[in-house]
């Protein structure tokens, strides 16, 4: 892509308004925890200090907001102590520029590393640093600013005792997160109807599996209908997928495919009420007509073989579905036994030494992370230096603008630029209107910046633009009732807020994280995972008593996280002004779908794997060894910009078909083969590219 289509996309993508579900009750509590502050604020200390105080409401409440799994009052909490630190720290030494600069740097380069641990850490880290810059500019002597920063850390507080106190959709991102994953399988359910080789999106399942993810506070108090239901999902997709598939499943056409295509239908409807029961928290509501084509004996006659056995296993994990999501069958503890989780999030405190240990895995050569911590803090700095030197007050606008764009990757850095200029200057006109017509003093400007602190958290996921739009507006308010003259501030913040978004594009181009190059790289992981899983559930068939079924769904888990961190990488390189690097997007697109099949009939595979007392099926063993070292070099070609070759696979095949003694297992041999023909359209699709490069 061209430096000026990607500059267009970009900007459009920065100025879109998207159709989001809004949450008013939650926007609304966050407004009135602002307001509660400021007003208190107000009145026991004055306008300055309720300023100070406000921003650490204000930052307290957007960090709810953020994506994160966590309890709300504790991100509240972190956030609001987080930036009274700051403030504190960085206004001692705001007085020597050196120092504060070598601070601010520091400062800097550590939350840009924050994003190791994730976006939430990330996005709270860096708005730290971008309001600390506003903030450290109201106190006026040491003892003030401890007060300031005490009155930031109960901003914080306050929030976190009002999430507490006025909860709104308990549980309320667990529900949504099952919810999806449930509607999800039934949304395959029926593609399989029209399509029995329909494709998967492996996202809502992952994303309910972070959020199953508790610590033990949560976990004694998580309702019944979250406990169990998402890995009873994760396991109806390969019996989904292994009723449908003609290679492995029911014929193409006859009796058997007519049944089977009923009963995916009743699948899809009982999917879709339990998602609606766990989203809501209602009880089931039940198609009857679905439930009595699970129930009819025509199944038996009808189904045979391997389509039989899942037509039996879904309807048992379909009731499983039910139970749960009823809030029943999910708990056999004995009274005042402790709920057992199998996923636990770490506590706050032990979080500490995880965040840590992921940033400084981040301090190599190469690193996306490390590259935007090095960029940020170089960004910040010279902003600072430069809001310094040129002729206005409040040179802290331009390096607060650059913190708050800069991203780890081209697309999001450059959309919130644009998105951020924009809003700037309509929220910055809109109250400079109303300060105009109405003069407004310091009890005034508070309410209208509560207001515009409420419209940002109701609208700040409608699109990037549209909240700066209310942050602007709030910004203006609050330093105006702090005593900043509106005349002064309107020009400066323009301008120093479009030098700050053009510092940030600058730097992004002089030194990029590109995810371009890094294309084969990911791809390789993925042939390599792949591979690993399709030998362990081999593996299991080889030697069904030594092998654990936990060995195969860690497998499974692996190549899934590195399936979807390859589409992101695709979905980043597509749009940054970077010519391919060996990979064109029609082979990329090819490759995709053929290590896709690979992984869907691993997963079919999966889908009728042998008890611990069934009989072994010793040339499995021999095919897992080959699929292990055909991938791994199959990798290492990808890498290299060579054309894999499976020749050990196929090499394995003929060594059994040309052996003595019983014939091979029919569903293992035909499996075999399906997956070295998915080899072998992966190896043609990079034929191509190969070429070129």
């Amino acid at each position: 892509m061209s430096w000026l289509r990607a500059l267009k996309e970009t900007a459009r993508s920065g100025l879109t308004i998207e159709r989001r579900r809004l949450e008013p009750l939650i926007a609304l509590r966050g407004a009135a925890g602002l307001a509660l502050v400021v007003g208190v604020s107000l009145v026991l200390f004055g306008p300055v200090i309720a300023a100070s105080s406000a921003f650490g409401a204000y930052q307290a409440a957007i960090a709810t907001f953020q994506r994160s799994w966590r309890p709300r009052p504790v991100l509240a909490l972190v956030s609001g102590a987080s930036l009274a630190v700051s403030t504190f720290v960085g206004y001692v030494t705001v007085s020597h520029t050196l120092l504060f600069l070598a601070l601010l740097i520091l400062w800097t380069f550590t939350a840009g590393l924050a994003w190791a641990a994730g976006p939430t850490g990330g996005i709270i880290a860096g708005s730290n640093v971008a309001i600390m810059l506003v903030t450290i500019t109201l106190p006026t002597s040491v003892a003030d600013a401890a007060a300031h920063a005490a009155m930031m850390a109960f901003g914080g507080l306050v929030q976190a005792a009002l999430i507490v106190l006025f909860p709104v959709r308990r549980w309320g991102a667990q529900r949504d997160a099952l919810a999806d994953a449930l509607a999800g399988e039934a949304d395959y359910a029926r593609r399989l109807r029209d399509d029995p080789v329909a494709p998967f999106d492996p996202v809502p399942l992952m994303t309910a599996r972070n959020a199953a993810a508790v610590t033990p506070r949560q976990a004694r108090r998580r309702p019944a209908d979250l406990h169990g239901a998402r890995g009873v999902a994760e396991r109806l997709r390969p019996v989904l997928a292994s009723l449908a598939d003609p290679a492995l499943g029911v014929p193409a056409e006859g009796p058997e495919r007519y049944w089977a295509w009923e009963i995916l239908g009743a699948a899809g409807s009982l999917l879709d009420s339990a998602a609606r029961a766990v989203r809501t928290g209602d009880p089931v509501r039940l198609d009857e007509t679905a439930l009595s084509v699970l129930k009819s004996p025509d199944t038996e006659v009808i189904l045979t073989g391997p389509p039989r056995r899942a037509a039996d296993r879904l309807t048992s994990l379909l009731a499983d579905v039910i139970e749960i999501a009823e809030g029943t069958g999910t708990d056999d503890r004995t009274p005042g036994e402790p709920l057992v989780s199998h996923r636990r999030r770490p506590t706050l405190l032990k979080l500490v030494p995880v965040v840590l240990r992921s940033m400084r895995r981040e301090l190599r050569r190469g690193s996306t992370v490390l590259r935007h911590a090095e960029r940020v803090s170089a960004v910040t700095a010279a902003g600072y230096l430069i809001g310094l030197a040129l002729p206005f007050g409040h040179g802290y606008w331009a390096p607060m603008t650059a913190v708050m764009v800069m991203r780890p990757e081209f697309t999001h850095t450059y959309s919130r630029a644009v998105g951020r200029f924009m809003g700037t200057v309509l929220g910055v006109a809109v109250a400079t209107g109303i300060v105009q017509l109405a003069h407004p003093n310091a009890e005034l400007s508070a309410g209208l910046a509560v207001v515009c602190a409420a419209l940002m958290y109701l609208l700040m996921r409608t699109g990037y633009a549209v909240g700066q739009v209310c942050a602007s507006a709030y910004v203006v308010f609050l330093l105006g009732m702090a005593g900043d003259d509106w005349s002064q501030t309107v020009p400066e913040r323009v301008v120093l807020t479009l030098l700050g978004g053009l510092l940030a594009m600058v730097a992004y181009a002089l030194y990029p994280a590109w995810e371009t190059p890094r294309l084969r790289d990911r791809l390789a992981t993925w042939v390599i995972t792949d591979g690993r899983y399709a030998a362990t559930v081999l593996d299991r068939y080889a030697d069904p008593a030594s092998r654990t079924l936990e060995e195969v769904r860690t497998a499974l888990l692996t190549t899934r996280e590195a399936r979807v961190a390859w589409q992101e990488a695709l979905e980043t390189a597509q749009h940054e002004p970077v010519r391919h690097r060996g990979i064109s997007r029609t082979s990329a697109a090819d490759a995709q779908d053929a290590l896709a099949q690979f992984g869907r009939v691993a997963m079919l595979m999966e889908a009728h794997l042998p008890a611990a007392s069934a009989t072994p099926v010793p040339e499995a063993a021999g095919l897992a060894y080959a699929l292990r070292r055909a991938t791994e070099e199959g990798a290492k070609a990808v890498r290299e910009r060579r054309v894999p070759d499976w020749a050990p696979v196929r090499e394995a095949l003929a060594r059994r078909d040309a052996a003595e003694g019983p014939p091979p297992d029919s569903f293992v041999r035909n499996g075999a083969t399906l997956l070295l023909r998915a080899l072998e359209d992966f190896s043609r699709a990079l034929e191509i590219s190969s070429g070129r490069a």
